[in-house]
């Protein structure tokens, strides 16, 4: 029988701490069949769009299980996002939604395993150290919210403004630029 869907408390505020907390113990695990609603705060939302330097965190939503295992526990979920970022070629807003999937594994003792000992694949989720006894997957959902934002976001005719304002493509401006008006076979002066 599974467990009703139980959101994670949020944690106190901390000022050393981070943004988005949601703390859950080892015995608060369960068997693995417990959903976490995780919603951000408009509070939250702000202080992670400092962080991460949006222009706005408007949606930050996840669903987590948490399955235990004999060294610690693996974490998986999805979390939904509603952002903006400033394109990086015109500064602009550049709305996102972001709707991903996640897996990661905490494990007791991870600063004394060997890296050698441990055989993993590219299929593998991260790997993160179980420590006092208790994860923070506020701060799972805020990471995993990091890794999936755009490096380099632009506007759609982000190129064409560019041009506008006088700025040369890669192609123009490269070592070769100067070279694109020659042609093969003829002389100087000709």
């Amino acid at each position: 029988m599974t467990d009703p869907s139980t959101p994670a408390s949020p944690a106190a505020p901390d000022a050393a701490g981070p943004e988005y907390s949601r703390i859950v113990r080892v015995s608060e695990f369960g068997n693995g069949s417990r959903v976490h609603s995780l919603s951000a705060t408009p509070a939250e939302r702000a202080a992670l769009a400092r962080r991460f330097g949006l222009r706005a965190l408007t949606l930050l939503d996840a669903s987590v299980r948490i399955m235990p295992e004999a060294a610690g526990c693996l974490v998986t979920g999805t979390i939904v996002a509603d952002l903006v970022q400033p394109c990086a070629a015109t500064a602009e807003d550049v709305p996102a939604h972001i709707e991903t999937e996640f897996s990661v594994r905490f494990l007791r003792g991870l600063d004394a395993i060997d890296e050698e000992e441990l055989e993993l694949s590219e299929a593998d989720c991260d790997l993160l150290p179980l420590e006092d006894e208790r994860i923070d997957l506020g701060e799972v959902v805020a990471q995993t919210l990091a890794l999936n934002l755009d490096p380099y976001p632009r506007v759609p005719d982000a190129d064409a403004r560019l041009r506008e304002m006088g700025v040369l493509s890669e192609g123009e401006a490269g070592p070769f630029a100067a070279l694109k008006g020659l042609k093969i076979g003829q002389k100087s002066g000709d």
